[in-house]
């Protein structure tokens, strides 16, 4: 299977989430029919792949045949119901393994669904499966799973993003018109970037993380991903929305996404002014992904934007306090995986104590990287460390926010690169953690601050052919600006080669 044959679409797999929507909604298509279409697609070319750690295909088309069902007898549904989704391997099921890409976790079902599963399944939208991505969300290329490998469906020898490879790849070869992610770092607008996908990270507390096992619960945030901004939006309305059982959901009503994307493609964006932040961008971009920053901003300004630079003069220190924060609440989080309720349990064969099956245990079931964060984290909160690391990343933390609210201030938006180069090769940064870890620079801020931020596809780079992605930022709760800024450009820029 060549590059292009993993991104040529069928009739129906080829189809947007909304025109699928739409005519499953007037009876043009059955929801049996195009889930089946997509799940043949899985069957004929995920193999190559590997978007998807477990495939639900009978349990998708029993979903289908309900929405089917539904729909006939006139009851009210979501507008996307019947389109089916592919679901990050991070969201707890209870028709299927969430393994979280890890071998702790290898097999394991859990006793309730995530609040996002809940809301996938009241809407009527059959889950196809769930896609694979690096161990407990931690990598920047979907390398460090347990199980396997996800490849780029632009260049099969390149890595498709991470955490989230398996959900964009996933939606880029047209397995799956709509998936879901989850973004702590940019593991949402990262693989969107080098995919040529669309990826929402929405406001920190608008997605419920119930059900979301937890990497850094201060960052994570659950989001949606599509091939258009307006499918996006559409999957936005369906999962975001107040949940009293997250303690950090906010209870607001969500912004019309839906209304705000419908608009900024019809419409141009006079009166809104964008700002550019000066310090993403410069030394040590790919010269392509430059190249197409600027084209992406000329025609934000054709389209009616007004276009200045912007200062984030604490945006430079967010990689080194992310990698701070994030290991040290790791440390805490992943703490529950210990052998004894669920899981991998190794050595408990009766000559061994429970704190040596505990050993025995996270020793075989966690990755090298899983293993390096959880040292980090602990070191940093130790006795002794944890003023001079902890306290102090978060007080970066702090003038990062600042930083964002002085911006937005002056401008409605920011736009940036959403990574500095394009997709690297497989294998390229595995044994070089740094490298990895400077692949998020440009998306690490948006998670320390809590706002919400787009990765758009902003073309191709002219030095290899792959895909770019044009990220927008939004203050907190202000999710609407991110989607018709984004569907104005998206329209304005035209198909993507």
């Amino acid at each position: 299977m060549t590059a292009s044959s993993a991104r040529t679409a069928g009739d129906l797999t080829g189809m947007t989430a909304a025109d699928l929507a739409d005519k499953i909604a007037n009876r043009e298509l059955s929801s049996v029919e195009v889930t089946q279409a997509h799940l043949d697609r899985i069957a004929e070319i995920d193999g190559e792949l590997g978007a998807f750690l477990h495939v639900s295909g009978a349990e998708a088309l029993v979903a289908a045949k309900a929405a089917d069902d539904a729909i006939a007898a006139g009851e009210q549904l979501s507008p996307l119901a019947g389109v089916p989704i592919a679901l990050k391997d991070v969201f707890t099921t209870v028709d299927a393994p969430t393994t979280c890409g890890s071998r702790i976790l290898e097999g394991w079902v859990p006793p309730y669904d995530a609040a996002v599963t809940e809301r996938l399944r009241a809407a009527g939208i059959p889950i196809l499966g769930k896609t694979n991505m690096d161990e407990f969300a931690m990598g920047s290329s979907t390398e460090n799973s347990a199980y396997q490998v996800t490849r780029n469906p632009w260049d099969t020898n390149r890595i498709p993003g991470g955490s989230g490879g398996g959900s964009a790849a996933a939606l880029a070869s047209y397995q799956a018109p709509l998936a879901i992610g989850t973004d702590t770092g940019g593991s949402i607008r990262q693989p969107a970037a080098v995919t040529a996908t669309v990826g929402v990270k929405p406001t920190y507390g608008t997605v419920s993380r119930y059900g979301l096992v937890a990497c850094a619960s201060s960052l994570d945030q659950g989001g949606p991903c599509g091939r258009t901004v307006l499918d996006t939006a559409m999957l936005h309305t369906v999962i975001a929305g107040h949940d009293q059982r997250d303690s950090t959901s906010i209870d607001a009503p969500v912004p019309d996404v839906v209304g705000a994307a419908r608009f900024g493609a019809e419409q141009d964006l006079s009166g809104v002014k964008i700002g550019v932040v000066k310090e993403l961008q410069g030394e040590g971009y790919q010269s392509g992904v430059l190249d197409s920053f600027r084209a992406a901003l000329a025609v934000l300004t054709e389209r009616g934007a007004e276009v200045v630079e912007v200062s984030c003069p604490h945006f430079s220190y967010a990689l080194g306090a992310y990698y701070l924060i994030l290991p040290s609440e790791v440390s805490s989080n992943l703490a529950r995986f210990d052998a004894m309720r669920y899981g991998l349990r190794v050595g408990d064969d009766g000559t061994h104590s429970a704190e040596e099956v505990m050993a025995l245990t996270r020793d075989a079931g966690f990755g090298p990287e899983v293993k390096r964060r959880i040292m980090i984290g602990t070191y940093a909160l130790s006795s002794g460390y944890y003023d001079a690391y902890y306290g102090q990343a978060q007080k970066v933390r702090t003038l990062i926010a600042r930083d964002f609210a002085a911006a937005y201030e002056k401008v409605d938006v920011l736009v940036s690169p959403t990574t500095p180069t394009t997709a690297f090769a497989l294998g390229e940064k595995v044994d070089d953690p740094l490298a990895m870890y400077l692949f998020d620079l440009c998306t690490l801020p948006v998670n320390l601050a809590g706002v919400g931020a787009m990765s758009v596809p902003s073309g191709l780079s002219a030095d290899d052919g792959m895909p770019v992605g044009l990220q927008i930022m939004a203050p907190a709760l202000a999710d609407d600006r991110l989607y018709r800024v984004g569907a104005a450009y998206e329209a304005a820029r035209g198909p993507i080669a």
